[in-house]
């Protein structure tokens, strides 16, 4: 438990309830009631009143949660509630601790007569009063002990007043305490009071494996925690059909191998095939009434075509995606030439000239696209690529306007008639005047040097 009221400021009218919850050790709790009127808090360490004697506890729990508690637990409150005597000095607790220091020690020593006298029981603990005018020994038995002569032994050699406490394998575990396969501490040496007995259908109902390494606890028993969640399974699993034979389709028998409970998915295999097919368990109930009826289906799942469906709400709320994908995209537009005489040229109103300005002086149509206009023929970007081996290249020769030599030329692959003279042989060649070879031939000497 946990004291949610313990921030809150008590109004001055209202009486705090009387009684205190204490913690001793092994998790064991009980009720003392505070007739002294002691400023508590939790986690002090108290002095209470015992049979034949006093011990040493921490306060767990004060305030109206405790009248709570008592109501959980069927705790009466009468006069056999023991009193709390003051709040534990220095002094008491350095006699609590050399107390507690022979315990170990006790313990040891009380195995080996329980040994030499052969009874059948394991000491799992032994807990000593504060005063050390009596100890407690838990042990852990299957049947019934005779510890008689056990006891005036241990009397013997402790010289304190022995009681002998039998508990169960998971009260043992909750004493000694422990870390469980989850990860956190034991729930038996923490929060849990009352033990439910736990069975193997509840691992069943769970389609847990009934491996004994993996559901028992430290205790040696079923974990506790397997009777958590078992309601919940329980109602669930009454929506899910038994399947106690295989289901008859073409295409074979198809046996079950795991069920999805909370997923409401049950797993089929045929015979010799390695591969699970995934069932619903709507499917199933209608594939067993078929069965019932001598009917056999084509196979488990019918194949059913899944029609997207868009939310027209949604794209007006959260709007288009791929229309934001498409506005953040860097792409650089290439800009068209527009071409003479293009639409829109019409809509356009002239520049008027200023008045000081001079006339403009046309320029000289050496460009590209203003000799075309001035010959009749189509601009440079618009004109087919010339191929002089094809044969488009040819007819679009044929189409422009002839020119000097063309009709002496021969078409492209036939040979010119003999006698038939060359435009270009009728016109004089230049000669190209060359230098007379001043010096010496290669086969005559050369004449000999004279000095002048």
């Amino acid at each position: 438990m946990f004291d949610w009221l313990s921030d809150m400021e008590i109004p001055t009218a209202f009486e705090e309830f009387d009684i205190v919850e204490v913690r001793f050790k092994g998790g064991r709790k009980d009720f003392f009631r505070n007739i002294n009127r002691v400023d508590l808090t939790t986690g002090d360490p108290v002095v209470v009143d015992v049979p034949n004697g006093h011990h040493i506890g921490t306060v767990s729990l004060k305030g109206e949660l405790v009248r709570l508690q008592m109501l959980k637990k069927k705790v009466d409150n009468n006069e056999e509630i023991r009193t709390i005597y003051r709040i534990a000095n220095e002094r008491d607790l350095e006699k609590l601790r050399e107390v507690q220091e022979q315990e170990a020690a006790t313990m040891y020593r009380s195995r080996e007569i329980i040994q030499q006298t052969g009874l059948r029981m394991k000491l799992s603990d032994v807990e000593y009063q504060a005063d050390r005018s009596k100890a407690t020994f838990y042990y852990s038995a299957d049947d019934r002990v005779d510890f008689r002569d056990l006891i005036k032994k241990l009397a013997e050699e402790f010289k304190v007043r022995i009681e002998m406490r039998q508990i169960s394998l998971r009260h043992e575990a909750g004493r000694l305490g422990g870390i469980g396969s989850c990860g956190r501490e034991l729930c038996c040496s923490t929060w849990l009071t009352d033990f439910k007995s736990v069975s193997t259908t509840a691992a069943r109902y769970q389609n847990l494996s009934l491996n004994p390494s993996k559901l028992s606890g430290q205790c040696g028993r079923l974990k506790c925690c397997l009777n958590y969640e078992l309601e919940t399974y329980m109602e669930a699993l009454k929506d899910i059909p038994t399947v106690s034979r295989p289901l008859q389709t073409k295409m074979g028998d198809a046996l079950l191998q795991k069920t999805d409970i909370f997923k409401k998915m049950m797993w089929f295999g045929y015979k010799g095939d390695n591969n699970w097919y995934p069932v619903p368990v709507e499917r199933v109930q209608e594939i067993l009434s078929l069965n019932s009826k001598g009917i056999v289906p084509e196979t488990l799942v019918e194949e059913t075509v899944v029609e997207q469906k868009q939310n027209e709400f949604v794209a007006q709320v959260e709007g288009n995606l791929e229309r934001l994908d498409d506005k953040f995209k860097s792409k650089k537009k290439k800009k068209k030439k527009k071409k003479p005489g293009a639409e829109g040229t019409e809509n356009r109103q002239p520049v008027l000239p200023a008045r000081d300005a001079k006339p403009a002086v046309p320029k000289a149509a050496t460009s590209s696209e203003a000799r075309p206009a001035e010959q009749g023929q189509k601009p440079k970007h618009q004109r087919p690529f010339k191929n002089r081996g094809n044969k488009e290249g040819r007819e679009n020769r044929e189409g422009r306007p002839a020119r000097e030599g063309d009709a002496n030329r021969p078409p492209r692959g036939e040979s010119k008639p003999a006698g038939q003279p060359d435009n270009a042989s009728q016109q004089p060649k230049k000669q190209r005047s060359r230098k007379p070879f001043r010096g010496p031939k290669p086969d005559q000497p050369k004449p000999p040097r004279t000095d002048a």
